[in-house]
C-alpha cells in the first residue's frame, strides 16, 4: 500500500534552469535547487546484473548488485556528499531507493519508480547524487519497483562526524546483519502468478541472514553466515529487516542485547533477550561476548498475530568464539512464540527517543493538520484474473493507480492529468473498523490521488487497521521524513480519549512503523522537506496503494 505526504514549496527550490534530469538515456538524479555540496565521501559504480545463486539444493538466476547477495554496503559519514552511478545490465527496469535518507530538497534522488523518477531501463544508467544531512546510523537501500527488492538490497552505514563519539559505550567491532527472504521460484513469476490469480503471492521458502538460510535448511551448511568474536569484547550489530513481508524476531542464544538505535536514531538503551523488527526497519544493538566460549546460533523467525500465512521457518547464523573448534554443536536461542503479542507490546513500550541535549526529541505539540487513514483489503473486478476479481489494498478506500510517468516530473513540468489533489483527510464513510470481519461492499475506488500539505506545517497521522476481509499488521514507511510514534492501541482510535495517552516527551523517532493487527498507530512530524514524499507499505506494494503529495 502506498501513500505519500509531501510539503508545498516546490516553487522555492530555486532557478529552474538548474534542473538536470533526463528520463531516458543517461539518467541524472538531482533536480531544481538541489543543494548538493560538501566533500564527496562515497563515490561508486553499482552494476545491476543477473547471477546464478545456489540455495536450498538448487541454483537459479537472481538480480543482484555487483554480483553480490546481499549487495555492497554504502558507507558515509554525516555531512558527506554521496555519488552513486547505477548501471542496469538486467532484463528488468530498475530503480534504487535509499531507505531512510531524508533527501532534503532533493527528491529526485529518492528512487521510487514512477514517483520521483522513471525506472532505469536495461542498458542505461542513473546517477544518484545526495547529501547525508543530520543523520547517522544504520539505514539500507533496495530496489523500488516490482518484487526486485527480494534480492536487490544492502546496508547503509553512516558514521558520526569526525570526533563525535557514540552516545553509548564504544564497541570494539561492528557487523551488519541483513534479514531477508528466499523463494525457490523466480520472484517476478511469483508476483505475476499472484496478480493472475487475484490472490496474495506465495510465501517465501526460507528466511535468510546476510543472504543465507543457515544449517537448519537442506543443503545449507555452507550457506551459513558466521561471525567470530573474542571473549570480553563488545560488538555493535547493525540489523536490517529487508524482508518483503514478515515482521521478524531476532535473538542470540545465551546473550542479551542492548538496543541503542532504531532507524538511524539514537534511543534510550535497554537490554532484551530478543528484538522485533518490521520490514524496512533497522535496529542497532550492543552484544558483549562474555559467555562461556563456544558456538551460539543467532536466529530470525516470524511474528504474525493474525490468521495469515507466513513463512514460519527460522533462519540461523553462527556467533563463534575465537579459539573454539568450528565443529562444536551450536546452541539455539529461544525466540518468542510467533504470535507473542505480550512480548511485542513490552518491547515496543521500551522504545524511547534518547531526548538528550545533543539529540533532542523535537515532537510537534501543536498540530496544523489531522489525518486519519484506514488501512484495508478489498476485492475489485479483474477480467483477466482467473476468478474475475483481484485482492487489493487501500487507504481510505482508495487503491493507488501507478502513473505512467514520475509524479515529481509531472508536478514540476506542470503535466496535466497525471494525478489529482483530492485524497481525503479521513474516510468518506465510517464504520466499526475493527468489529466482526466485513465481507460485503469490498470494492475500492481507483486513482492517483494526492494530498497537498503546506510547507513547514505540523501533521498528525493516525493509521487505522480495519476488519475488511481480515485484520492484520501493516508496516508503513514515510519517504523523506522521520516521524514520532506518539501512540498505538488495539481497537478503534478514539479522537476524544486516546490523544490524552500520547507520549509527547520521548516517543520513538522512526521512518518505518507497524500498524498493529486490529489496531491503530499515531505519528507526528513537521512537513519541512519540500520533496515529493511517499508513504508505502511493503507488504502491499503489489496489490495497491494510495499516494499523497
Amino acid at each position: 500500500m502506498t501513500n505519500s505526504v509531501a510539503a508545498q514549496g516546490w516553487n522555492d527550490w530555486g532557478d529552474p534552469n538548474k534542473q538536470r534530469t533526463a528520463f531516458y538515456g543517461q539518467y541524472s538524479c538531482y533536480g531544481p535547487g538541489s543543494d548538493l555540496s560538501g566533500r564527496v565521501g562515497w563515490s561508486r559504480q553499482l552494476s545491476v546484473v543477473v547471477k546464478n545463486v545456489s540455495r536450498l539444493c538448487h541454483t537459479k538466476p537472481i538480480v543482484t548488485v555487483n554480483g553480490r547477495f546481499p549487495g555492497p554496503t554504502v558507507y558515509a559519514r554525516e555531512g558527506d556528499r554521496v555519488i552513486i552511478n547505477v548501471t542496469n545490465h538486467a532484463q528488468y527496469n530498475i530503480s534504487i531507493h535509499w531507505h531512510g535518507l531524508k533527501q532534503f530538497r532533493n527528491g529526485w534522488a529518492d528512487g521510487p519508480a514512477y514517483i520521483t523518477q522513471c525506472p532505469i531501463q536495461s542498458g542505461r544508467s542513473y546517477t544518484y547524487d545526495f547529501n547525508v544531512t543530520g543523520q547517522r546510523g544504520t539505514l539500507w537501500w533496495h530496489a523500488h519497483i516490482l518484487w526486485l527488492r527480494a534480492t536487490v538490497y544492502g546496508s547503509i552505514v553512516i558514521m558520526p562526524k569526525e570526533g563525535v563519539p557514540y552516545p553509548f559505550p564504544q564497541p570494539q567491532a561492528e557487523t551488519e546483519l541483513v534479514l531477508g527472504e528466499w523463494w525457490h521460484a523466480d520472484v517476478e513469476e511469483v508476483e505475476k502468478q499472484g496478480n493472475m490469480l487475484g490472490l496474495p503471492p506465495n510465501i517465501s521458502d526460507a528466511h535468510t541472514i546476510n543472504g543465507k538460510p543457515g544449517p537448519l535448511f537442506p543443503c545449507s551448511e555452507k550457506y551459513t553466515f558466521a561471525m567470530e568474536v573474542e571473549w570480553g569484547k563488545t560488538y555493535l550489530l547493525r540489523i536490517v529487516n529487508a524482508a518483503l513481508n514478515d515482521e521478524v524476531f531476532f535473538a542470540i542464544a545465551g546473550h542479551n542485547m542492548t538496543v541503542v538505535e532504531i532507524d538511524a536514531v539514537y534511543c534510550k538503551p535497554f537490554t532484551t533477550n530478543a528484538i522485533l523488527i518490521a520490514p524496512g526497519q533497522t535496529t542497532n544493538v550492543l552484544v558483549k561476548a562474555d559467555k562461556t566460549p563456544g558456538t551460539y546460533f543467532m536466529a530470525a523467525g516470524p511474528f504474525m498475530d493474525a490468521p495469515i500465512a507466513v513463512d514460519n521457518k527460522t533462519a540461523t547464523a553462527i556467533l563463534q568464539y575465537k579459539g573454539v573448534p568450528t565443529t562444536a554443536i551450536p546452541i539455539l536461542p529461544q525466540l518468542p512464540a510467533p504470535n507473542d503479542t505480550i512480548f511485542v507490546d513490552d518491547f515496543l513500550d521500551k522504545l524511547r527517543s534518547l531526548n538528550s541535549p545533543q539529540f533532542p526529541a523535537q515532537v510537534p505539540l501543536n498540530i496544523d493538520r489531522h489525518l486519519f487513514y484506514t488501512v484495508s483489503l478489498g476485492v475489485d473486478p479483474c477480467p483477466t484474473c482467473l476468478n474475475g476479481t483481484r485482492l487489493t489494498a487501500s487507504l481510505n478506500n482508495i487503491t493507488f493507480v501507478m502513473p505512467k510517468i514520475g509524479l515529481l516530473q509531472a508536478h514540476y513540468s506542470n503535466i496535466k492529468g497525471v494525478f489529482r489533489l483530492d485524497f481525503p483527510d479521513k474516510p468518506v464513510n465510517t464504520f466499526n473498523y475493527t468489529g466482526a470481519p466485513l465481507t460485503a461492499n469490498l470494492g475500492t475506488s481507483l486513482g492517483t490521488s494526492l494530498s497537498r500539505i503546506p510547507y513547514n506545517s505540523t501533521v498528525e497521522l493516525v493509521l487505522q487497521d480495519t476488519n475488511l476481509l481480515a485484520a492484520e499488521s501493516h508496516p508503513f514507511h514515510l519517504h523523506g521524513y522521520n516521524f514520532f510514534v506518539v501512540g498505538r492501541g488495539i481497537g478503534n482510535f478514539d479522537p476524544m480519549k486516546d490523544p490524552a495517552e500520547f507520549n509527547l516527551v520521548d516517543p520513538p523517532e522512526r521512518n518505518t512503523v507497524g500498524v498493529p493487527t486490529g489496531g491503530w498507530t499515531a505519528i507526528r512530524f513537521r512537513a519541512d522537506n519540500p520533496v515529493d514524499s511517499y508513504m508505502d507499505s511493503s507488504s502491499f506494494q503489489v496489490f495497491g496503494s494510495c499516494t499523497v503529495t
